[in-house]
């Protein structure tokens, strides 16, 4: 095997399963650093031993929009709070950051980083020097996507309205001492609404189809569904149709999130779209934690790369609590066009684990 690239996205690391003074971390939804630092192992060694290896991540690798700040969760976020959380993500996850250490040690390996919306905060130059900093190697980062030998990688959230971003305009300094990430509405919804709901339920954002959790709630835990849906709707009207200098919006905006509002966003159409560009036979999304694989037409594809976060399903064809490894391998066979698979990483099955994430 001469050149492979590896692609992932979704795994949110925030701050560890635990924190320093040995509590449960609620908000933290990645359990897999010892099957990640397996998964790299694996390519590590024959056939891979001597190939030239390209490690993609397509976004949300870092929770860094629901990691809190001296205990505070905010969504004014200059260069030095986001240096804080993204050192305190580091810390929590020492196995993930040695391994990709040890992975970019080899000459022939290397890491690029796509831009999501939980880690937007990764578009601060200092943010980046210190991560690369924490892998032992320079990365290259892309801010929206990353088109490689006929394969469109992109995180995926930029065709939402609700979590869309201005590249062209990613930080806010007008009236402001000092630059902020100028975040979409969806960010400031998931620091200033979601959070709360994730200390009292912390698989409420794990669980689809999202609208028989609604039913569910009504039904089995109906205060806290009424209270919280009721607090939904003044949020959203004190948010969208009220001025704020920390944020920018429009009325155009607001109507396309009421339009286009899910939890569990379909990004097949824009992947058709995509395909439409001769030279891209393959497109590759993150962000609905949907793992996909669909033919479109005649040699192309779009493969959704799901997560590595647990998911709760109420869908009886698939009813349960489940997590897949998934990712997506691009092979470059001798002097033939790459070919892309979606695959799931087994591994080994652990003797024992930290029971509070089972």
């Amino acid at each position: 095997m001469k050149k492979i690239k590896l692609v992932m996205s979704d795994f949110h690391l925030g701050r560890g399963r635990r924190l320093k003074d040995g509590s449960i971390n609620a908000l933290e939804d990645f359990f897999w650093d010892h099957k990640f630092k397996e998964f790299i192992e694996f390519h590590t060694k024959p056939p891979y031993d001597d190939a030239e290896i390209e490690l993609i991540f397509n976004g949300d690798m870092l929770n860094l929009i629901l990691t809190d700040y001296h205990g505070h969760f905010t969504v004014i976020l200059t260069e030095a709070v986001s240096l804080f959380k993204l050192h305190a993500i580091i810390e929590g996850h020492p196995v993930f950051f040695r391994t990709l250490r040890e992975f970019l040690r080899r000459s022939k390996h290397s890491l690029t980083y796509i831009i999501g919306n939980h880690d937007q905060e990764m578009l601060w130059e200092k943010a980046r020097m210190v991560f690369e900093q924490a892998v032992g190697a320079k990365v290259n980062w892309q801010n929206t996507h990353y088109q490689v030998d006929g394969v469109h990688i992109e995180h995926g959230h930029q065709y939402e309205a609700v979590n869309r971003f201005d590249p062209t305009q990613p930080f806010l300094s007008k009236n402001l001492p000092e630059p902020i990430i100028n975040l979409p509405w969806g960010s400031l919804f998931a620091v200033q609404f979601i959070i709360k709901l994730k200390v009292l339920r912390p698989m409420i954002d794990k669980v689809r189809p999202f609208r028989q959790l609604i039913l569910w709630c009504l039904v089995h835990d109906t205060w806290f569904a009424v209270t919280n849906i009721a607090r939904l709707v003044v949020y959203f009207l004190s948010t969208r149709f009220t001025k704020n200098r920390y944020r920018q919006s429009s009325l155009r905006t607001t109507f396309r999130i009421l339009r286009e509002a899910s939890v569990y966003p379909e990004l097949t159409d824009a992947a058709k779209r995509i395909l439409r560009t001769p030279e891209v036979h393959t497109v590759i999304f993150g962000h609905t934690h949907v793992h996909k694989h669909l033919q479109i037409g005649d040699g192309k594809q779009y493969i959704n790369l799901g997560t590595w976060n647990e998911t709760l399903s109420l869908d009886l064809s698939t009813y349960g609590k489940f997590t897949k490894l998934t990712y997506a391998r691009i092979e470059y066979p001798d002097e033939k066009p790459p070919t892309v698979y979606l695959r799931h990483w087994i591994g080994h099955v652990p003797v024992e684990d930290d029971a509070v994430a089972v």
